[in-house]
């Protein structure tokens, strides 16, 4: 008898373990789709807040309850004119404006300036104490409702807004990305685990005021 009883829930648990393992494939799955991502960064373009094959966790769920913010690092699926190939690609940059913004460059400092606000940008890519510069070139762009402003922090490797505003000759709907395109927030870098991190948003966007455009 005691053998038998034994027996009873083994067999039972060899039966349910399909179920077990299709329930927990089946929620690997959704949370994949609809909740979180990982992604690993294949280009030089955000170093070195970001370097090559670093791995981060994607939010796909925050910007269905509030719009992208400025400072935040985003991944989004890049407009057909910025990929390398006709396929779809991901790419991951940091917001500087959003829709009704006014960004130039630059102030007297050499720093760019968000709603007449000059950012302070210690993140952009340095290398033997010689910091890029926060852009290649001057301008002075309103971002459209709707569209966002992204460049990576590596600024002279990056495809960002700026290459696509100059090599456009100003086009903003070229240079910038519809919010619609944005997969999701990164919101930590989990690998390696020698350089884990949170990706906040700096805090110098925070003195920013709302965009009107002028």
């Amino acid at each position: 008898m005691i053998d038998e009883q034994t027996d009873k829930p083994r067999s039972s648990f060899w039966k349910e373990l399909p179920i077990l393992l299709g329930v927990a494939l089946l929620v690997a799955i959704l949370v994949r789709t609809f909740v979180l991502q990982t992604f690993y960064i294949p280009s030089p373009s955000m170093e070195h807040t970001l370097n090559v094959y670093d791995r981060v966790l994607v939010n796909k769920l925050v910007y269905n309850f509030r719009d992208p913010a400025r400072g935040e690092i985003i991944v989004f699926e890049a407009p057909e004119g910025w990929r390398s190939t006709p396929k779809g690609e991901d790419f991951i940059k940091r917001i500087i404006g959003v829709g009704g913004d006014r960004v130039m460059c630059c102030d007297a400092q050499g720093r760019l300036q968000v709603n007449g606000v000059s950012l302070d940008e210690p993140y952009i890519y340095a290398e033997n104490g010689i910091q890029d510069p926060a852009a290649s070139t001057e301008f002075d762009i309103v971002v459209p409702d709707g569209r966002l402003w992204v460049m990576g922090d590596h600024r002279s490797q990056s495809g960002d807004s700026l290459e696509h505003w100059t090599t456009s000759d100003g086009d903003m709907a070229k240079s910038t990305i519809s919010e619609e395109a944005v997969v999701g927030r990164a919101f930590v870098l989990f690998w390696p685990f020698s350089r884990v991190d949170w990706l906040s948003a700096p805090e110098t966007f925070e003195q920013v005021p709302s965009g009107s455009g002028g």
